[in-house]
């Protein structure tokens, strides 16, 4: 099996390179399928639920966790949940956060607190309506090395957060940190 997995990882990190290179893409998804066979990672799972007769759902995962989904009542929806493009947004700045908590927590620095500020536009004149511009600020809290914070925020934004590569596909993402209100420069 670790024969396996270093061949897995291997054709990873071609296809990472090429991205449009058919063969490898072909590659990848052959190998990703095998990743789930041989439970080497875990396939993904979300059942959703109609709530009511309009656009309300409840999502849940494979293990029992519930996210609300519903329209924006402009389109008959009642507002009890995300819309979908939220879920995006908030997704990216749950990624984004547990890249840098465990980047920091190996280089000791304790967070005191963390909020993150997603500011989103999508296109307008475009159907469907992509993301155009999206802005994240990091704002942490507690007594952190500023120089450790900036180089979190960058590896998880720049490399290790996937839901940025897939939303910087059709969006420019830029991104900013506080420590205790004073700006990361």
């Amino acid at each position: 099996m670790s024969n396996f997995k270093e061949l897995s990882v291997n054709k990873f990190f071609l296809f990472k390179k090429e991205p449009k290179n058919i063969k490898l893409l072909t590659q990848y998804y052959s190998l990703i399928l095998n990743l789930v066979k041989h439970k080497i990672i875990k396939a993904m799972k979300i059942l959703l639920d109609r709530v009511d007769d309009a656009f309300h759902f409840e999502a849940k995962n494979e293990d029992g966790n519930i996210v609300h989904i519903d329209g924006a009542p402009a389109i008959g929806g009642t507002g009890s949940g995300a819309r979908p493009m939220q879920l995006l947004i908030m997704g990216l700045g749950g990624c984004s956060a547990m890249d840098m908590i465990l980047i920091l927590k190996k280089q000791k620095q304790v967070i005191d607190d963390l909020q993150i500020e997603l500011d989103a536009e999508r296109f307008e004149d475009r159907t469907p309506a992509p993301f155009k511009d999206i802005h994240v600020t990091f704002k942490f809290k507690g007594d952190l090395d500023v120089k450790k914070i900036k180089r979190a925020v960058a590896l998880s934004m720049d490399k290790y957060c996937s839901v940025t590569k897939i939303l910087e596909e059709t969006a420019t993402i830029t991104y900013s940190s506080t420590v205790n209100g004073e700006p990361v420069v």
